[in-house]
C-alpha cells in the first residue's frame, strides 16, 4: 500500500512538473516581414529578445525578414547579425558589383568603354530584365551560409525555419523549407524590376511580399503557440511623397500587402511596429538608426515578452563559431552548357577539380563567370562528397547573342568622338565574340575584334583597329625627313595608323595573361609644314611579331584605390615595304608595372614606372616614344606625361616614374595632385646616364568625376623647365 501511495505522489508530481514546464515554455514563432533596408529593424528586435532571455522555436520570413531570420536560424545571433550589416557594401549590392580583377582584360576594355548597353534581337532594340541579376547577393547569402551548405531540410536548422518567394508566372505564393539556404533566401528577397527573377526547381520566382509579406499562417502550422510579429512595411504614400517611378512601383506593391496585414497584425499575439516611417526600402546607409528603431519598437512592449521568458533558466543565443572556409573541390559538373565549353567554365574558375581552395577563391572564380556576361543566370552549390564538396554549377545561357553600346569621349588628342557598338557572340565557334567600334567625331577611327576564349586551353583572336589625328608634334619624329635648315622644333602631322593582329593566349599560373602574335602595320604621316618639300613623311607597311605578359588587379582603372598591374611587351619589327628606304630590322622592349594602396581613409597612393628601348639598327623614328598630354588611349609608344603639351619629347629609349596622391572629398568626386620624372633620348641605355637625376618633370592638380559616361577629370599641368602651363580636359571613358 505505501508503495502504491508514493508511486502516486510521485506520478502526481512529475505531471505537476511536467505542465508548470509546458506552461513555462511555450513554443514562439518568430514571423519577420519584407521592407527592404527597413528590415534592418529585425536585428534590433533580435537584441532585445536575446536581452529578455527568449528562445524562438520557429522563424518565418519574406525578402528582407527572410535574410535576417535565416540568418538567425542558421545559428549567428543578433550582435553578428548586426556585424555582418556594417561590414557589407550595400552600394555594391544595388549595383551586383563584380570586383574588376574578376574580368578578363576584354572585359575590363568593354566595362570601361561604353556607357550604355542594349540587347539587340531580330533587329529589334531591347531593355535590361533588372537594373542587377544579384549575383553579388548570392555570393554574399553563400559565403554567409557555408556552415550548413550540406543541409538541405531548413527544419534542421538550429532554429527550424522556412521563407517566402513568388512564382511570377503563375501569381502564387511558394513556401521555401528545403533546399539550398542561400538559394532560398536569393528568391524571397527578389525585388521586382531591381534583381532578375531566380529560377529554382523549375519556377521563376521573385519577392515573396508580392503574394505573402508576413507568413503568420504557415509558422502557425509548424507548431508555434505564440507568435511574436514584426511588421517593416511601408503604409501608403500621399501624391506629394509619389515623386518618382520607384515610388509609385513600391505603392502599387503595397496596396495588396498593405490590407492583409490588418488582418495579420489582429492575428499576432505580440505585434511590433517600428517607427521607420522616415526610411525607404533602399536606405542602406542608415542602418544603425534602422536597427535601433526596432530596439525603441521591441522595448515598448517588453513587458508582453517578459513574460515568456522562463526566469528560471533564461535563454542565452550562443555566438556561432565560424568554420574555415577552405574547401575541396572534388569534381565540377557544369549543368545546360550548349555554347561553352567546360574549358571555357574551368579557366574562368581558375582552378580544376581536385583543387583545396578558400571559399575567397571560389566567390573570385563565379565572379569570372558572371562578369563574361554570357550566363543570365550563375547558381551554385555545394554538394558533400565524402570527405570534400561537389561543386555543381547550375548555368542559364544568355539568350541574347547581339548587343548594340554606346560611348563618348572627348580629349586634346583625338578630340570629340562618339563611340557606336555591335557585339556578336557565338558568331562562328562556342565561346567566341566579335565586336566592332566605329568611332565617329574629328576624327573617323574604328576598332574589330574576334577572340576563341578557350579558358586554361590556347585561345586565338583577330583585332583590326585604325586610329588617326592632326596634332603639333616635335619633329624628331620625323627626322629623317625634314630638312634641318627648316629650324622647327615642331611640326602639325595627319597621323594614321592601321593595325592588325592575330594572337594567341592563356593564362599563365592562374594570374598572367600571355600572348604572342603576328602583326601588320601601316602608317602614314602628312605634313602640311613640309609642303614646300615633300609632304609626305612616311607611307609604309611593317610586319613582325611580338609578345606580352599582361596582369592587373586595380579595383578601378581611373581612380585605383588597391592593386598592382603589369605589361610587359616585346616588338619584333622585320619587314617593312620601307618608303623612306631608311628601314632597318629592330626590337622595341617596354614594361610598366603600378601599384596603388590607402594611406588614410579616401587618401589613395599610386606609383607608375615604365620604360621602353629600341634594341637594333638605327632605323625609322616613328616607333619611338614619344611624351606628353594627358586624356587620350596611348597608341603604338606615345605616352602621358604631365607638363608638356602632347606629343611633344623623343626618343629611342626612356625611363619615366609618376606618382599621385589622390583624395576622394565626397562620393566618386576626386582631388588629386602627381608629379611624374622622366628621362628620354636616343641610346639612353648605352651608358649610365639613364640612373642620373631626370632630366624632364612636371607637375598636375586635377578634379575628377565618376560619371555613368566614364571620368570627367580637368587637369592643370606645368613644368619647371619650360616654365609653361597646360589646361587639359577628358570627358567619358578613354578610346
Amino acid at each position: 500500500m505505501k508503495k502504491l501511495i508514493v508511486f502516486f505522489f510521485l506520478f502526481f508530481t512529475f505531471l505537476q512538473s511536467f505542465s508548470q514546464d509546458t506552461i513555462k515554455r511555450p513554443k514562439i514563432g518568430l514571423v519577420l516581414s519584407g521592407g527592404g533596408a527597413k528590415g534592418f529593424a529585425h536585428i534590433g528586435v533580435l537584441k532585445v529578445l536575446e536581452q529578455a532571455g527568449i528562445k524562438i522555436d520557429f522563424i518565418g520570413g519574406t525578402s528582407m525578414g527572410a535574410v535576417v531570420g535565416g540568418l538567425y536560424a542558421s545559428g549567428y545571433n543578433a550582435a553578428q547579425i548586426d556585424s555582418i550589416v556594417t561590414a557589407t557594401n550595400f552600394d555594391n549590392l544595388l549595383i551586383d558589383y563584380v570586383p574588376r580583377s574578376s574580368k578578363s582584360f576584354y572585359e575590363k576594355r568593354s566595362d570601361e568603354l561604353y556607357a550604355l548597353v542594349l540587347p539587340f534581337n531580330k533587329f529589334k532594340i531591347g531593355v535590361p530584365q533588372s537594373l542587377s541579376k544579384g549575383m553579388f547577393n548570392y555570393n554574399l547569402f553563400n559565403r554567409l551560409t557555408l556552415h550548413v551548405r550540406h543541409l538541405r531540410d531548413f527544419n534542421q536548422l538550429p532554429t527550424p525555419f522556412l521563407c517566402m518567394a513568388t512564382d511570377i508566372e503563375k501569381g502564387e505564393q511558394v513556401v521555401l523549407d528545403k533546399g539550398v539556404l542561400a538559394q532560398a533566401l536569393f528568391a524571397s528577397s527578389a525585388l521586382p524590376s531591381v534583381f532578375s527573377p531566380v529560377l529554382l526547381d523549375g519556377k521563376l520566382l521573385v519577392d515573396g511580399g508580392v503574394t505573402n509579406n508576413y507568413p503568420i499562417e504557415e509558422i502557425r502550422k509548424l507548431g508555434a503557440d505564440i507568435i511574436i510579429g514584426v511588421d517593416v512595411q511601408s503604409g501608403l504614400r500621399d501624391r506629394e511623397q509619389l515623386k518618382d517611378a520607384t515610388k509609385i512601383l513600391f505603392q502599387i506593391t503595397n496596396l495588396q500587402m498593405i490590407e492583409k496585414m490588418k488582418m495579420n497584425s489582429q492575428k499576432t499575439d505580440i505585434y511590433i511596429k517600428p517607427d521607420i516611417k522616415d526610411f525607404g526600402v533602399v536606405s542602406f546607409e542608415k542602418a544603425k538608426e534602422i536597427i535601433l528603431r526596432g530596439e525603441e519598437a521591441t522595448f515598448s512592449v517588453y513587458e508582453e515578452i517578459d513574460k515568456l521568458a522562463d526566469k528560471s533558466n533564461l535563454y542565452q543565443k550562443p555566438k556561432l563559431k565560424i568554420e574555415s572556409d577552405s574547401l575541396h573541390i572534388l569534381n565540377i559538373v557544369c549543368n545546360n552548357l550548349t555554347n561553352y565549353s567546360r574549358a571555357y567554365i574551368t579557366g574562368k574558375l581558375k582552378f580544376k577539380s581536385g583543387a583545396k581552395i578558400r571559399y575567397k577563391d571560389l566567390e573570385t572564380g563565379i565572379n569570372n563567370i558572371d562578369a563574361t556576361h554570357n550566363f543570365g543566370t550563375v547558381t551554385y552549390s555545394l554538394e558533400p562528397n565524402g570527405s570534400g564538396d561537389d561543386l555543381i554549377l547550375n548555368l542559364i545561357e544568355n539568350p541574347t547573342k547581339t548587343y548594340l553600346k554606346f560611348g563618348l569621349h572627348y580629349d586634346g588628342l583625338y578630340k570629340s568622338a562618339v563611340l557606336a557598338n555591335i557585339t556578336n557572340k557565338k558568331t562562328f565557334f562556342k565561346n567566341d565574340v566579335a565586336s566592332f567600334d566605329l568611332i565617329i567625331g574629328d576624327n573617323v577611327r574604328y576598332n574589330l575584334d574576334y577572340y576563341i576564349d578557350n579558358g586554361f586551353n590556347l585561345s586565338v583572336g583577330f583585332n583590326s583597329q585604325l586610329n588617326q589625328f592632326n596634332k603639333n608634334v616635335t619633329n624628331q619624329i620625323s627626322s629623317l625627313s625634314v630638312n634641318s635648315s627648316t629650324n622647327v622644333n615642331s611640326i602639325n602631322v595627319d597621323f594614321a595608323d592601321l593595325t592588325n593582329q592575330l594572337y594567341f593566349q592563356s593564362i599563365f599560373a592562374q594570374k598572367f595573361l600571355i600572348g604572342a602574335g603576328l602583326e601588320h602595320k601601316y602608317i602614314e604621316i602628312k605634313s602640311e609644314t613640309l609642303a614646300a618639300t615633300n609632304p609626305v613623311i612616311d607611307r609604309s607597311n611593317y610586319g613582325g611579331i611580338y609578345a606580352y605578359l599582361k596582369y592587373d588587379s586595380f579595383d578601378n582603372q581611373y581612380f585605383p584605390k588597391k592593386g598592382w598591374y603589369f605589361i610587359g611587351d616585346l616588338h619584333n619589327y622585320l619587314l617593312s615595304s620601307d618608303y623612306t628606304g631608311k628601314f632597318n630590322p629592330f626590337s622595341i622592349a617596354k614594361a610598366d608595372l603600378g601599384i596603388a594602396f590607402k594611406i588614410f581613409k579616401n587618401a589613395t597612393f599610386k606609383f607608375q614606372t615604365e620604360g621602353g628601348v629600341s634594341i637594333g639598327d638605327e632605323s625609322v623614328p616613328f616607333f619611338n616614344f614619344v611624351l606628353g598630354g594627358y586624356g587620350y588611349v596611348p597608341l603604338n609608344n606615345f605616352r602621358p606625361f604631365y607638363g608638356y603639351d602632347f606629343l611633344s619629347i623623343a626618343g629611342n629609349s626612356y625611363l619615366k616614374s609618376t606618382t599621385t596622391i589622390d583624395y576622394e572629398i565626397f562620393k566618386k568626386n576626386h582631388l588629386n595632385f602627381s608629379a611624374n620624372y622622366a628621362n628620354i633620348g636616343n641610346n639612353y641605355f648605352d651608358s649610365l646616364d639613364w640612373i642620373s637625376l631626370p632630366k624632364y618633370s612636371g607637375y598636375a592638380l586635377g578634379y575628377g568625376m565618376e560619371t555613368i559616361v566614364g571620368p570627367l577629370e580637368i587637369k592643370y599641368a606645368w613644368s619647371p623647365e619650360t616654365h609653361k602651363g597646360y589646361t587639359w580636359f577628358s570627358i567619358g571613358f578613354w578610346f
